[in-house]
């Protein structure tokens, strides 16, 4: 009664300021239960989280003031289905903000945060709700699911490791840090998107397209402007500039921490992870590094010798050396003559409608998902595609969105996200997703003509591997399904997916010549299957050194006295990373680890290729069609998120712990 009060009243409000209803406060009768976009206006967001936020307040009380025994329904389960409201509203605005922003989505966002912040506080340093988690936590568990044992030792874990146990001085100031935090790095992602606009003004590229660019300039003093514009993104002194905002929002990071009982982020952040502590994450980065700085020592002696014939031709003066903005150019001179293969030969082959072909047919023979367009359905974009995914019997599996070009109000990169999770409702029924896959491939002509290169097929299969995992998840609880696993092992199934772009049965369905249709040739997928290893000394030094960059900021226990360019060539010196190479992301643009939930979790991304190449040398051995085996691998992993320890779903897959070896067999490195 309460709850409906609230909404009704919200509504009835929003009505008489303004003649029409919020419909981010309405049951959504659009198909599938899709957010109505068309509908929705900016100056819905702000009350519509406002009621949300009371809504579950008032949820929240309910369960605090319930005079019976705390079980897992009355309390765990009551706690895991309220916040619906704010939830659908959280995941339509904070989707839209990052690929349809504006200045006046940057403000709705910039007054809301700072609410949520404090909303979140509310609920996980309630004393009288933590008692009743407490209480079920601390009782005979032994009658509960796996499933429920793993979502109550998440919500026991999360109060805990929001303070619960603090002092109210103590709580009162980490809400203050919670508030601060969130502010400035939504600053500082803003920051971020207004300098990739600004580097496209200048070069009349996109940052997505920044590598084909330097791949394909032959001015050399324009591929060095390029570089140093995009390397120096908010750090230009300008009103962009990220520098003073990462320090205070490290200091922030370190208080916390500190608050929490622990010397520095890092360790505060990774005790619930699989690799648990930063000793380790250190030590495997450090083995990475080492032998991608010998592989990458190697690739520049390569570049080097087509360099020399450009300075013996008169091309360049006497004496010039490789640099970081030659990279990309000479790296493809020296594919062209090892392989006999360049990005012209591959390119008219993926063509972007055909490789969502490719994606969906492999879903389709190894999982048995099948795939409708749908037109007649509200989108946030008009370049947004919409389709609708059933599983072999026919039974929904949920709903797609793919946006896949670049625009000004999208922020650069590739990325999935949920408009709605799995889980089922109070009623019982299976609540299926809403998946959205955002990137950023080369834009298509002026005919809407997109041709992707092969990192960008890759991409596009890596990102729908996320999708796979909500897709599939067969979880009850929201907290626990779909890609709500540990940060170190959520990439496992986006890279495990990337292992079927390229393989010759695939493409000899989906890799077809754009204008005359010929499948791709045998011979051209033998040339591009022999440079998949190629440049793979540059690639695993550059995302190995930004996983270190990003661990060494979180292990710092004081930002005092601390320069952000002194620290990256201190911290790039030790790592012994070779002057030819930078991080992939540099501090003032590393937007993964403001707010895009990768603090000392960058380094996930390599931890989970170990286990993705692992779990994929089966399907080596038994066939990469093994439908038996596919079978395993979506029972095992997909449909289970996050219900079960990672380890013990690996080990229940595999039949032992993951080994590096495919690994390093697969980046060329174990030589």
């Amino acid at each position: 009664m309460k709850k409906t009060l609230l909404i009704t009243t919200a509504i009835m409000a929003m009505t008489a300021c303004t003649g029409r209803q919020n419909p981010l406060l309405e049951e959504w009768d659009t198909p599938y239960g899709v957010p109505p976009f068309d509908r929705i206006e900016i100056s819905d967001y702000v009350p519509a989280v406002k009621a949300g936020m009371a809504e579950q307040k008032a949820e929240i009380e309910a369960i605090t003031a319930n005079a019976q025994a705390p079980d897992f329904e009355n309390t765990i389960a009551a706690l895991e289905l309220s916040g619906r409201t704010l939830s659908k509203v959280q995941a339509v605005l904070f989707n839209l903000s990052e690929s349809e922003n504006s200045p006046e989505m940057e403000a709705v966002v910039e007054e809301v945060t700072p609410l949520l912040s404090g909303h979140s506080d509310d609920i996980y340093m309630n004393k009288a709700l933590y008692g009743r988690v407490a209480a079920v936590y601390n009782a005979d568990r032994s009658s509960l699911s796996r499933e429920q044992q793993m979502v109550l030792k998440k919500i026991y874990e999360t109060f805990e490791r929001n303070g619960i146990g603090l002092d109210e001085e103590k709580q009162a100031r980490l809400r203050e840090i919670n508030s601060e935090i969130s502010v400035k790095t939504n600053k500082m992602g803003n920051n971020i998107l207004a300098e990739n606009n600004a580097f496209k003004a200048e070069f009349g590229i996109s940052v997505s397209a920044y590598p084909s660019a330097m791949t394909d300039t032959e001015d050399r003093a324009l591929r060095e402007r390029m570089f140093k514009a995009y390397s120096s993104r908010g750090h230009n002194g300008n009103e962009y500039d990220n520098r003073a905002l990462f320090l205070e929002v490290m200091g922030l990071r370190i208080e916390k921490a500190k608050i929490m009982g622990y010397d520095n982020p890092a360790d505060f952040i990774l005790e619930n992870k699989m690799a648990h502590d930063h000793q380790t994450v250190d030590r495997f980065l450090a083995d990475i590094m080492k032998a991608a700085n010998a592989k990458a020592r190697e690739e520049v002696r390569q570049m080097q010798k087509v360099m020399d014939a450009d300075i013996k031709a008169g091309k360049l003066p006497a004496g010039t050396g490789i640099q970081p903005w030659d990279w990309w150019y000479y790296a493809e001179k020296v594919r062209k003559a090892k392989y006999d293969l360049d990005e012209s030969l591959t390119r008219p082959y993926f063509e972007m409608n055909n490789v969502r072909e490719g994606i969906f047919e492999a879903a389709h023979i190894l999982y048995g998902v099948n795939f409708e367009k749908l037109d007649d359905i509200p989108v946030f974009n008009a370049a947004a595609v919409a389709y609708k995914l059933t599983d072999s019997r026919g039974n929904l599996l949920g709903i797609f969105y793919g946006d896949y070009f670049p625009r000004e109000s999208k922020r650069g990169g590739a990325w999935m996200s949920n408009l709605r999770e799995q889980y089922y409702d109070a009623a019982g029924n299976d609540v299926r997703p809403v998946i959205v896959n955002v990137c950023n491939f080369s834009a298509p002509d002026s005919t809407g003509l997109a041709l992707l290169t092969v990192d960008e097929v890759q991409t596009a299969f890596h990102e729908f591997g996320h999708a796979l995992h909500g897709f599939l998840s067969k979880c009850h609880y929201p907290s626990v399904s779909g890609t709500n696993v540990a940060g170190d092992f959520v990439e496992t199934f986006s890279q495990f997916n990337e292992n079927w772009a390229l393989q010759p049965e695939l493409l000899a369905k989906y890799a077809r010549h754009y204008q005359t249709g010929e499948v791709i040739p045998a011979e051209l997928v033998a040339r591009i299957q022999n440079a998949a290893r190629f440049n793979q000394g540059f690639t695993t030094a550059e995302l190995c050194a930004a996983s270190i960059l990003d661990m060494k900021w979180h292990e710092l226990s004081s930002i005092e006295g601390i320069d952000i360019d002194s620290f990256e060539k201190k911290v790039c010196d030790e790592m012994g990373l070779i002057d030819e190479i930078i991080p992939r992301y540099r501090t003032t643009y590393f937007n993964h680890i403001f707010s895009s939930g990768y603090s000392a979790g960058y380094y996930g991304y390599l931890w989970a290729e170990v286990l993705d190449k692992d779990a994929f040398s089966a399907f080596e051995e038994n066939g990469v069609w093994d439908l038996d085996l596919a079978r395993k691998f979506k029972e095992t992993f997909l449909e289970k998120g996050g219900s079960e320890d990672p380890m013990t779903l690996f080990v229940s897959f595999r039949g032992r712990e993951p080994e590096t070896a495919a690994f390093l067999r697969g980046r060329g490195l174990d030589r």
